[in-house]
């Protein structure tokens, strides 16, 4: 355990080092997925460059040329110290400077152009990356987004690709110089004096022996890191998103409590993990010092003994132990970087990898429903470890162009059960039909694209009004739209605005009202001709003058049209056809809204008594 002195324990033991080369479980003993191996990770983003292999071979050329270069410079300092310094013979050496001079430009000049083609390389599988994860979220069922934390997934799809983008721009070709200059150079160095050369490579155990003690540990600090960063941009997000409710609730010094201490812990285990990162250099540096010791004290006592070295030839050697260890250097300075790259690539994968939303595509794909629902016997659960269900034995009838109001208590399960019948999540028992089909067997775009679902809380995207309006088809005429927002009642507070339909809005506007917002979302609604509705609770939270503008909308909306309410307002209960009073997931009353009154039951009740809180 490492005890931090800034706060938070930032706990290490050998256990947690065992796990991190088994990749078998995480530090919540859960299974892995198979995007938490490196080796999985590196392979996934080198798929990615497929499409840029001739690039690729360009920039690796272009690597290598640069090195072999870097190489020929000592070598030609070393014989003109040997041959023309040191023997006071300067014939000639003004060439030799000149060819020096260009090799050094070459260098130069092949470096730059593998970065260029580098940087196109990174950008473009970087793109196919953040694509490849935007998609898949797109594919993801609901029940993965209610498990995790908004801004945890926005750090992955940010925070993480651009850590992976600074390592591909780089990296890539410091570590390919890095082999070539290794390689190249034990190979001149063996030419040169193979004694040398062996006393050199007796610091690589040492080198090895102490990369491998510090790596064991960053590497599982950094995991943690990125974790925590996820975190605490969750925690963020949502308490920016909920800023409202926190200053109702005067929460204000609680949440910055609850930031603190997210914050502490991603200082804490930052400091620890750029700590042991940071001996990476040093300990290099060491060895790297030590090589140069090791040349030039053997060296010389081996020059002055007449055993075949000259001093151009510790020169020589001196510079190559120095390019040996340099490379080696070098990707020890970029080692924390790599670390977090490759962590963040693990939760990137982690995403990609995900089970996307089972669909089926038969020869329903191209069914015209017309409205029938019947609910039969379904129960459902959100979780196994739920004890009771949320939707218990529930069987319900509606005829095509009925429509059916849902009254119950908060947490009746009222919502729950439009969600199963866009089948957002799938029943654990019985059936949900829809014109005698399973909607098991009617792919999930086919149901939905017929299907116009209102929230209580009004989605606006950032754009214009006419762009939210058209949002299910923008090649949807004008005119069209103008139909559907004077049908929707949005029609004459959209002409009041400077810009009319070209008007920015978005989630976050103030200049619209709630109900002017859930007016344009009626008309979206209205637009896409569903043969299905549901309103959940789209009347509430309004102001009463809009919410008469509403009801006549939605009224609009529901002609002709199979429809299910969720109100807890009477008047907008009223319009519809059937009702049912749910509790705790359970059906306790329905029936044609005549035939509900005429039983003098809870729904009845709650007529004659008129107040409109019994319906919540």
């Amino acid at each position: 355990m490492i005890k931090s002195i800034l706060g938070h324990p930032v706990i290490l033991t050998r256990k947690d080092i065992k796990e991190s080369k088994s990749i078998k479980t995480d530090q919540r003993g859960n299974p892995i997925p198979k995007s938490s191996n490196w080796k999985y990770a590196i392979g996934r983003i080198w798929s990615l460059m497929e499409g840029n292999r001739l690039k690729l071979t360009v920039v690796i050329v272009s690597v290598i040329i640069s090195s072999l270069l870097g190489l020929i410079g000592p070598y030609m300092i070393g014989q003109m110290i040997d041959n023309k310094i040191l023997k006071k013979n300067f014939e000639g050496i003004e060439n030799d400077l000149l060819i020096l001079f260009f090799i050094f430009i070459g260098l130069s000049l092949f470096s730059y152009v593998a970065a260029i083609i580098m940087v196109t390389i990174a950008q473009e599988t970087v793109y196919k990356l953040r694509m490849l994860l935007f998609s898949r979220l797109q594919k993801l069922p609901i029940p993965f987004f209610d498990k995790r934390q908004h801004g945890e997934l926005m750090s992955r799809m940010t925070n993480d690709i651009d850590t992976i983008s600074q390592v591909l721009n780089s990296s890539f070709i410091q570590f390919t110089s890095s082999i070539i200059t290794i390689i190249g150079t034990i190979i001149v160095m063996l030419l040169l004096s193979p004694l040398l050369t062996l006393l050199t490579m007796m610091i690589i155990p040492l080198m090895l022996i102490a990369m491998r003690w510090i790596t064991n540990r960053t590497s599982i600090l950094y995991k943690r890191r990125q974790r925590a960063i996820g975190e605490m941009n969750g925690y963020i997000e949502e308490i920016i998103s909920g800023q409202e409710v926190v200053k109702l609730f005067t929460r204000e010094v609680r949440v910055t409590e609850g930031f603190t201490e997210k914050n502490a812990k991603v200082r804490d285990i930052s400091y620890w993990s750029v700590s042991y990162s940071g001996l990476i250099p040093k300990v290099m540096n060491f060895f790297n010092n030590l090589s140069f010791a090791i040349v030039a004290g053997i060296g010389g006592v081996l020059a002055l003994n007449g055993n075949g070295i000259t001093v151009g030839t510790i020169v020589i050697f001196a510079e190559y132990a120095r390019q040996f260890t340099r490379p080696l250097n070098d990707l020890a300075n970029q080692f924390n970087t790599v670390l977090s790259a490759l962590s963040g690539a693990e939760r990137v994968f982690e995403i990609i990898d995900t089970e996307p939303e089972v669909d089926i595509d038969n020869s329903n794909r191209n069914l015209t429903i017309r409205g029938e629902i019947s609910f039969e016997q379904v129960t459902f659960k959100y979780n196994e470890e739920q004890l009771k269900p949320t939707i218990n034995d529930v069987t319900i009838h509606l005829n095509q162009g009925e429509s059916l109001a849902l009254v119950g208590a908060t947490g009746a399960g009222k919502t729950t059960l439009m969600q199963l019948l866009a089948r957002f999540y799938e029943i654990n028992s019985g059936k949900i039909m829809i014109d005698g089909i399973d909607i098991k067997d009617i792919p999930k775009q086919t149901l939905r694209n017929q299907m116009a679902y209102v929230l209580q809380d009004p989605f606006i995207f950032d754009g214009t009004i006419r762009e939210n309006i058209k949002y299910k088809n923008q090649h949807i005429s004008d005119e069209v739209m103008i139909q559907a927002a004077k049908d929707a009642n949005a029609y004459d507070f959209i002409m009041r605005l400077e810009d009319g339909f070209d008007t920015k809005i978005s989630f976050e506007s103030t200049h619209l009202s709630q109900g002017e917002k859930q007016l344009i979302n009626i008309a979206r609604a209205l637009i896409s001709d569903p043969k299905i509705l549901l309103l959940d609770e789209a009347t509430s939270n309004i102001d009463t003058v809009t919410e008469m503008k509403l009801q006549q909308a939605i009224e609009r909306l529901m002609k002709n049209r199979t429809s299910i309410i969720i109100a807890h307002r009477l008047n907008t209960v009223k319009i519809a056809d059937k009702i049912v009073v749910l509790e705790k997931g359970k059906i306790i009353e329905q029936g044609y809204q005549k035939d509900l009154v005429m039983q003098d039951g809870m729904y009845a009740k709650m007529l004659k008594s008129g107040d409109e809180a019994l319906l919540e």
